[in-house]
């Protein structure tokens, strides 16, 4: 590869004390808990909108609860809850949300199908954040930092109005990638040890008659009923047990890496349907990345043909959503002070210095928390070696790919963006780094916050 040298360049600059790259699951949480910490708190999001995977990608909100109904006698107990909840509260006030509803099949997995309207999120995230008083800044990429050792001065982000400095405090990483970890000198790999994913959304199709079709077939492995269109004791969740599918049907979803789950809060529509495809490298490859996107969009039209031809009532489907852009379950991995193990999630361990609590495995019921109980997520595992004045959320964190099918979901990520937001603001208003955090201070102004730790 050539290389050229540019010209040294003077650029606007802004100050805040807490500067956070990624307004998605955990960055728009991290962004809330920053700001209501008192910090001047600015949010780097190169979308036109906030909410990430949880708009994009994912198929509910998992989990806000322990795994109690798939062991008889476990207590039902809410382990996450604090700015999270919030927001699941206020998207049941504009009737965006399934609300915690408790699946009647399937729970052996996942104890209740928190599902979400697309739309409606990324509307109460930017009011929440708006209300929080965070500066958003849209269509705003990361390029760079400032560096002095293992301090971070500022970063470099473009938009549309050019290129300018920000500089601050304390730093969170909630990019999914990485990106700013990785400008930074933090250490990483890149596993690549997942499929990318684009997940639509579907109109014209029958919910019910979805569920009549499993059901004809003896295929019903998850089933949920909960708010749709405000009315309660609705479909919301539905998956096919694939191996009793039409043979035929089956191995034409298997070639396009059709997922047999959806989630819906509307009628006539299915919120999401997800495909899958492996990537030969790291989605941090542009090229290859370019390449999955075509393939993917490819897969889109091959699944509701699908749909037309095998599914009583989705002979009209039609896309009516798309994914923006790839939805990764894990860009590069970040070395962090601690490594969550596997054998940390299994057996419900927890830490000194724990910043919440978390009940679910998206492995279940291959994999479990013992006895339908929780983990403990230390502060010590989102702080990058190397770097003191940065933090990451989300799923950057946890090298073991199994623990990391539990700590990268949605809700973890959440509550991890309200543990990061809260800490980095803490680090500002101190004058200190990460490592020199009072722990104690953390714990109080997360249980003020409504954080969870058992």
């Amino acid at each position: 590869m050539d290389y050229c040298e540019t010209a040294a360049e003077k650029l606007p600059m802004r100050e805040f004390d807490v500067a956070i790259v990624g307004g998605g699951t955990a960055g728009v949480v991290a962004a809330i808990a920053a700001a209501r910490q008192g910090a001047r708190t600015a949010l780097i999001e190169a979308k036109g909108y906030v909410g990430g995977l949880v708009v994009e990608g994912g198929t509910a909100l998992h989990s806000f609860y322990n795994l109690w109904k798939a062991f008889p006698g476990v207590e039902k107990r809410q382990v996450i809850k604090g700015i999270p909840q919030e927001i699941v509260d206020r998207l049941a006030a504009a009737g965006g949300t399934s609300g915690h509803a408790e699946m009647q099949k399937g729970y052996d997995y996942d104890s209740v199908c928190t599902a979400v309207d697309t739309e409606v999120y990324k509307l109460v995230a930017a009011e929440m954040l708006e209300e929080a008083g965070v500066q958003v800044c849209l269509n705003t990429f990361l390029t760079g930092t400032m560096t002095d050792g293992a301090w971070i001065e500022g970063l470099i982000a473009g938009s549309h109005a050019g290129r300018e400095a920000i500089r601050a405090s304390a730093f969170v990483d909630c990019t999914g990638y990485g990106d700013l970890a990785a400008h930074a000198g933090a250490d990483y790999v890149e596993p690549n040890d997942y499929p990318v994913a684009n997940s639509i959304g579907v109109g014209g199709v029958d919910v019910e008659g979805y569920h009549r079709f499993l059901e004809s077939h003896d295929a019903v492995q998850h089933y949920c009923e909960g708010m749709r269109n405000g009315q309660e004791g609705q479909i919301v969740r539905l998956q096919a047990r694939p191996g009793n599918l039409p043979p035929e049907f089956n191995e034409e979803m298997r070639k396009i890496g059709m997922a047999s789950v959806i989630t819906t809060t509307r009628d006539d529509y299915f919120m999401f349907l997800k495909l899958n495809y492996k990537m030969p490298a790291s989605p941090t490859d542009r090229d290859e990345a370019a390449k999955a996107e075509l393939e993917l969009r490819k897969r889109q039209a091959k699944a509701i043909e699908l749909l037309r031809k095998w599914v009583p009532g989705c002979e009209k489907a039609f896309i009516a959503r798309t994914s923006p852009s790839l939805c990764i379950r894990r860009g590069r991995l970040i070395t962090c002070d601690y490594d969550i193990s596997l054998a940390d999630v299994l057996e419900g361990r927890h830490f000194e210095d724990d910043v919440m609590a978390y009940g679910f495995h998206d492995s279940a019921p291959r994999l479990q928390i013992k006895d339908g109980g929780t983990y403990g997520i230390p502060y010590k595992s989102l702080r990058p070696v190397g770097v003191d004045n940065l933090l990451v959320a989300g799923m950057l964190i946890t090298a073991d790919h199994d623990a990391h099918m539990s700590t990268r979901n949605t809700v973890s990520c959440m509550a991890q963006g309200q543990a990061v937001g809260t800490a980095a603001a803490l680090c500002a208003a101190q004058s200190c780094g990460t490592r020199d955090l009072v722990y104690a201070d953390l714990r109080a102004a997360l249980e003020e916050g409504g954080v969870y730790f058992e």
